[in-house]
């Protein structure tokens, strides 16, 4: 598979020669991230709803796996390298702070005078120089050292804070959005630049498009029957005329502006008739579970099948890698994805209870970033104190203090919180 790639795809930033000798660069990658302490912290991450709710809902670390397993099979069947694709994959949320989207949303204003936050920057930063793996010849950390090709395919927004567009849409609790998307901080510009090399841009990879697609794929389709099994979802509301319009607003706030009510009205009939669409309420029994489950099987099923066809229908069926190529989504299936997520975000993340758990977040989120600022280093792990010692400037020390406070948990910010208070 690694023969597609070039050399240049599968240099590091910083030399290193195998240790096995029968695993590919990609598999190695793949390896660093599984081991990474950066995952592993995705299990203790909101997702929909908190990670501690329920036995059965998914935190950020299951719906990365998820992620992941769709888009090996999509890779494999486009031709990219399923590891390099499975990476991707794997690293795209290891940027996210605590509260997710929220904690971000905290993160980004109070982080202006360094640069601003994103989570995907975040990612890359986590990737080429806070998850401790490897370093130079100086003895600094270059994270994990991946190769050029699973970076870029890491990388979803291509470009720094300056080149981001203004944001669309609003948040949940109805105020408009304020985080500019992008995918590298300025002092992180030379890996950046690096790992472009050769690149159009602003462009992202095919293996990148594959990444970002599995995982609106995704959740998509894990975030109704989750909200379904919760009980806060009933797909029969669905017949009601008005409740559908009201939905469809969330499609157009959060996902899909130019969406027309008649193009998510055939979008939902075309779901609906599918085989396994439930045609009762979910009572919570075996039969009631697979059912669910298949529904879940064949929308993905679906969504991947559509984007392959139409992918090979433009580009032929021969492998395709790295800059050969950009995925084709129908216009029919990006409505039908955006769709069930509007169905969760306007019966979950808009309800009135989740939103007012945002704001205590938030508010958790600022006091650790005020904490921290105006407080003495050893409040800081080890890793970001000795950052912290290094920062020149009041600009790159707010940067330890928000990439220190991005890395915890969920329930690692609250105890934090509760400490530091």
């Amino acid at each position: 598979m690694t023969s597609r790639y070039d050399e240049a795809a599968c240099a590091r930033w910083v030399d290193e020669p195998p240790k096995r000798a029968e695993r590919t660069p990609f598999e190695r990658d793949r390896a660093r991230l599984v081991h990474s302490a950066a995952l592993r912290r995705l299990a203790a991450k909101t997702q929909v709803v908190g990670p501690q709710s329920d036995d059965f809902v998914r935190n950020r670390l299951t719906h990365t796996l998820e992620v992941a397993q769709v888009a090996r099979d999509l890779a494999k069947t486009l031709g990219c390298d399923p590891d390099v694709v499975e990476t991707a994959a794997l690293a795209h949320d290891i940027g996210h702070p605590p509260f997710g989207h929220n904690g971000e949303r905290v993160l980004a204003e109070l982080s202006a005078a360094c640069g601003g936050f994103e989570g995907n920057a975040q990612t890359l930063r986590i990737l080429t120089r806070l998850e401790a793996k490897s370093v130079d010849a100086a003895g600094r950390s270059v994270g994990l050292n991946l190769t050029r090709a699973t970076l870029d395919a890491s990388t979803k927004y291509p470009w720094p804070r300056t080149g981001a567009t203004d944001p669309r849409g609003v948040h949940a609790d109805g105020t408009a959005s304020a985080v500019r998307k992008f995918g590298v901080y300025d002092d992180d510009l030379p890996v950046f630049s690096w790992m472009r090399a050769g690149a159009e841009p602003g462009r992202r990879c095919l293996e990148a498009q594959v990444m970002d697609l599995s995982d609106d794929v995704a959740y998509s389709v894990h975030d109704l029957e989750d909200a379904v099994v919760a009980g806060r979802i009933d797909l029969s509301w669905l017949r009601d005329t008005g409740r559908r319009r009201e939905v469809w607003g969330t499609v157009r706030d959060w996902y899909l502006p130019d969406a027309s009510d008649a193009e998510l009205d055939e979008a939902l009939d075309a779901l609906s008739a599918t085989g396994a669409w439930p045609t009762a309420p979910y009572d919570g029994s075996r039969s009631a579970q697979a059912a669910l489950k298949n529904l879940t099987s064949d929308l993905i099923g679906r969504f991947c099948t559509s984007v392959q066809h139409a992918t090979h229908e433009k580009y032929g069926t021969g492998p395709l890698v790295r800059y050969d190529a950009d995925l084709v989504v129908p216009r029919a299936t990006g409505l039908e994805i955006g769709c069930l997520k509007g169905i969760a975000a306007h019966y979950v993340m808009r309800a009135d209870d989740r939103v007012s758990v945002m704001v205590t977040q938030r508010e958790v989120v600022a006091d650790l970033v005020t904490a921290l600022r105006d407080g003495p280093p050893d409040l800081f792990e080890p890793a970001f104190r000795a950052d912290l010692a290094e920062a020149g400037s009041d600009a790159a020390r707010l940067r330890v203090v928000v990439d220190q406070v991005a890395s915890l948990t969920d329930a690692s910010a609250l105890a934090w919180h509760a400490r530091l208070r």
